[in-house]
């Protein structure tokens, strides 16, 4: 087969640097935007610190990030579904987030940062779904573990870089100043602006083949030739594998918005907090970048078990770690280890999902996926922020940790109770 082929199902082929420039193309995309919008978040609790906020006003922050994602998933993933390309909607998707980083870095009031918030949350949204999507497309089934393992991949770059730079941009200025924390959502909306250029030379995704009609798909299908929601989540184990990604992306967001709460408490500074999120970041890069070898010697169902009941085991260290002095090396130990296992879980949870619909559901799918993803986004961090009003911060991750937790025994029984 040639660079530039395809495979006998209409996906493109992996081989080769032609056959790839789409995927590379996407990934630098998601390098940019995915470090902008890991700068603003941890960025944003001191903001909302410096604007005198409490801890409750932290939680519904990080909630509103998921309210118009939970409210616009399903839609955008239909509308992605039946679009020829998914360039226009990872472009958009880019350009909103700038857009959201502009918003937080204007507010002076706690109405604002949570505004600016949702629109920040539904531009990481619009990229996520078009780039699983275009991965969903062109990955033959052999190649989907290596594909959204270097997508998300570079979602742990950005997960890295982000923290490292707000923190030395808060740092550098001062501290925690409304002027301060400004300048640095300033950088954010520049670095996502950037975004938009690799996505817009990824080669076209390819056209779909014809989706069946309502009339001749049955109940399954809706009148506009998409899968309806509930079609999707019947499918066997789709409902587990959202319940998994999910564990594992709230408690990303917990970390991210309530460790900078634990550092300001205990004296640690914005610094360190930074360059401990960046070494989770760094963690979850490594296990990304190694799954397609590590998928050769072990299955999927395994290392999604490691991901969730390992992760919880480890970041549940890292609040009582932060909180005693001499122990940062062993928190930055705690987010090494829980980094890369929560990397291997959310490329494994997508996978799954799509392996377990037909293909021309993929996206939709995927999206149905995201709209989980951002229930649990709107409800835990919301709670979390409740728990952490009367408890302290570190009592929001270990929450988050329980649910990994849960999660990863769930996996564990319904494995065990299969013929």
């Amino acid at each position: 087969m040639s660079a530039g082929g395809t495979s006998g199902d209409g996906a493109a082929s992996p081989a080769g640097p032609r056959g790839l420039a789409w995927l590379w193309a996407l990934v630098a995309g998601a390098v940019l935007t995915q470090t902008a919008l890991n700068l603003a978040r941890p960025v944003t609790s001191y903001h909302l610190l410096a604007l005198g906020a409490s801890d409750v006003a932290v939680g519904l922050a990080t909630a509103a990030y998921a309210l118009l994602p939970l409210l616009g998933a399903l839609w955008l993933g239909r509308v992605t579904d039946r679009a020829p390309s998914a360039v226009p909607v990872v472009a958009a998707g880019a350009l909103v987030l700038a857009a959201g980083g502009a918003g937080l870095a204007l507010a002076r009031n706690v109405a604002g940062v949570v505004a600016a918030s949702a629109v920040l949350g539904l531009g990481h949204l619009a990229f996520t779904i078009a780039g699983q999507a275009a991965i969903a497309r062109r990955a033959a089934a052999a190649r989907l573990d290596a594909g959204f393992g270097w997508f998300t991949a570079a979602y742990s770059v950005g997960q890295m870089l982000g923290p490292l730079l707000g923190g030395r941009l808060v740092a550098g200025g001062g501290g925690a100043a409304p002027e301060v924390t400004a300048a640095a959502l300033w950088w954010s909306v520049g670095i996502a602006a950037a975004g938009v250029v690799p996505v817009l030379i990824t080669p076209q995704a390819r056209r779909r083949p014809p989706r069946p009609s309502a009339n001749d798909a049955g109940p399954a299908v809706s009148r506009a030739g998409t899968p309806r929601a509930g079609a999707i989540l019947a499918r066997p184990g789709v409902r587990s594998a959202m319940g998994a990604s999910l564990a594992l992306l709230v408690v990303l967001d917990i970390l991210t918005a309530f460790l900078p709460l634990v550092g300001e408490r205990h004296g640690v500074g914005a610094g360190w907090v930074g360059v401990l999120l960046a070494l989770r970041g760094a963690g979850s890069l490594v296990s990304r970048a190694l799954l397609p070898v590590v998928r050769r010697r072990f299955s999927r169902e395994l290392l999604l078990r490691i991901a969730l009941l390992v992760s919880a085991a480890a970041l549940a260290v890292v609040p009582s770690a932060v909180a005693r002095p001499g122990l940062l090396p062993l928190a930055g130990a705690a987010m090494v280890v829980g980094g890369l296992t929560l990397g291997l879980g959310q490329p494994l949870t997508m996978s799954l999902i799509s392996d377990a619909v037909p293909r021309s559901w993929r996206s939709t799918a995927l999206a149905v996926r995201l709209m989980g993803n951002r229930l649990g986004q709107v409800v835990l961090p919301a709670a979390a922020g409740l728990v952490a009003a009367p408890l302290g911060p570190g009592a929001a991750v270990w929450c988050a940790c329980g649910v990994l937790a849960v999660s990863g025994v769930e996996r564990v029984v319904r494995d065990r109770r299969r013929p």
